[in-house]
């Protein structure tokens, strides 16, 4: 289809330079009312920063140039259609589960979903069936499912709407889903999959297969994570015939933003353009010069790459670090910020680096941070507890209070010591990744509160829980009279 092409960043460029006399929103009017102390910073994406005016199309009833960059993208990545968000992956997911789902529908879902999925399967009114995740010993981290699990409850669970699964994971590890996929259509239910950090994937090896290849029906990527785009902005991909597209359009139209930003279009535009431009030699460049930095990386004494022990295939640009001295991922994100390394997310084992798709101009520069971070810490000075694994359940699990039913609780404040055996009224999010450790409306086991309490004593971030940090919780504790 020409992807040399930016069809609407092009558009956005040649609007510029004709000197346009903004008579419309935004405010900022080009960037000419905008403070003093801030316009050298904003001033040069402030001019991209449009409305839909004649000329520059409409996200939400496209027909021009937004409607060629979305066929521009769904053709590099073969799907029927491809639509830009500019909410990101989460209004994505949002759209795909309720574009899909009925109320009071089944759906299968992997147990180590992101939450943006639990908001999705909440809203929706739907009863989520959950897979249980297969953890990675080594990395302490939840990677894939059991596919005879999955047999399992296609087989015996009635009523199965969407299956969504979650690949890769956050730290690159990626399931073959081959398998997995022709499974569930031969049930003639869609598959729905947050690929939110497989963006690049289309490119082929090194990288792991695209779900868009597997035959997935739709899938959410997050353009920003590993992409030259601006955060929020991704990619929805539809194909095939299980799912009703209008359907999917109509949601979209709902759930996102009636104002959508142009800058975040455009870069989606120029990101895709970035794909396509790359021809193998840069995949390889760019490959080779990753697999230079591990063994550079390797000759740093007190850190160690560490690489799942499944066998599963793992995002080359997903650069998970240890340290060899028993600091905690907590312990040594904080080592790698005072030198001015900032890590995408630490855990209580792992640190995790996003390398860019790009011959690393900074490599020696990193390197040499890292180095720096350990120096003095070769020693076995701090030994942290055991590797903390999250106690997902090892079976098919359900919700103890169904999303339909928990209206019908009170909401009360309980100590975590006391909160065994209850049933949570909030999740308990480690963030980032943004995994839930525990759903609302799931039982509170004995292993789920060690866990909470270790990395509360690790140093973990949760997100949205005020009330945790003072050792207590929300339960639901008795239906109303």
């Amino acid at each position: 289809m020409g992807q040399s092409r930016t069809p609407l960043f092009s558009a956005l460029k040649k609007h510029v330079e004709g000197s346009p006399l903004s008579g419309h929103v935004p405010g900022h009017k080009y960037g000419a009312v905008f403070p003093a102390e801030a316009s050298g910073y904003f001033e040069d994406i402030l001019k991209l920063d449009v409305t839909e005016i004649t000329g520059l199309d409409d996200l939400h009833d496209p027909e021009g140039i937004i409607e060629e960059a979305q066929r521009l993208a769904a053709d590099l990545y073969g799907s029927d259609n491809t639509y830009f968000l500019v909410n990101g992956s989460t209004v994505g997911n949002l759209a795909m589960i309720l574009g899909t789902c009925t109320r009071g529908g089944k759906v299968l879902v992997q147990r180590n979903c992101h939450k943006s999925i639990l908001n999705g399967l909440e809203l929706a009114g739907v009863e989520p069936v959950f897979l249980s995740s297969v953890v990675d010993e080594r990395l302490g981290v939840a990677v894939s499912i059991k596919p005879e699990q999955l047999k399992e409850a296609l087989e015996t669970v009635e009523g199965i709407e969407a299956v969504i699964l979650t690949n890769p994971n956050y730290y690159g590890v990626a399931m073959d889903l081959d398998e997995l996929v022709a499974m569930i259509h031969a049930f003639d239910i869609p598959v729905l999959v947050d690929e939110a950090h497989g963006a690049h994937f289309v490119l082929g090896e090194p990288f792991p297969k695209t779900a868009l290849a597997s035959g997935a029906d739709l899938v959410v990527q997050s353009a920003h994570k590993t992409l030259p785009a601006m955060t929020m902005a991704s990619f929805l991909h539809v194909q095939g015939n299980l799912v009703k597209k209008d359907q999917i359009t109509r949601c979209l139209k709902m759930l996102q933003s009636s104002s959508p930003s142009y800058p975040l279009m455009a870069s989606l535009d120029l990101a895709r353009f970035f794909l396509a431009s790359l021809k193998k030699q840069d995949v390889l460049d760019i490959y080779n010069g990753i697999m230079a930095t591990h063994q550079e990386i390797g000759n740093i004494k007190g850190v160690e790459i560490v690489w799942p022990q499944t066998g599963l295939q793992v995002d080359p640009l997903k650069l998970t670090l240890r340290s060899t001295t028993g600091l905690s991922g907590f312990a040594l994100q904080e080592l790698l910020e005072k030198e001015g390394l900032y890590v995408e997310l630490a855990d209580p084992q792992n640190v995790l680096i996003i390398l860019p798709l790009a011959v690393h101009d900074r490599k020696h520069d990193m390197i040499e941070r890292i180095g720096r971070a350990l120096q003095g810490k070769t020693e076995r000075e701090v030994v942290t507890n055991q590797l903390v694994v999250p106690p997902y359940p090892a079976e098919l699990s359900r919700l103890a209070i169904p999303f339909s039913e928990q209206h019908d609780y009170m909401v009360v404040r309980c100590c975590l010591e006391d909160a065994l055996g209850e049933i949570a009224a909030e999740p308990v999010i480690p963030y980032p990744p943004g995994i839930p450790l525990l759903f609302k409306g799931e039982r509170i086991t004995r292993s789920t509160l060690e866990c909470i309490k270790e990395l509360k004593k690790l140093g973990a971030r949760f997100q949205g829980s005020e009330c945790l940090k003072s050792n207590y919780m929300f339960i639901y504790k008795k239906e109303k009279e």
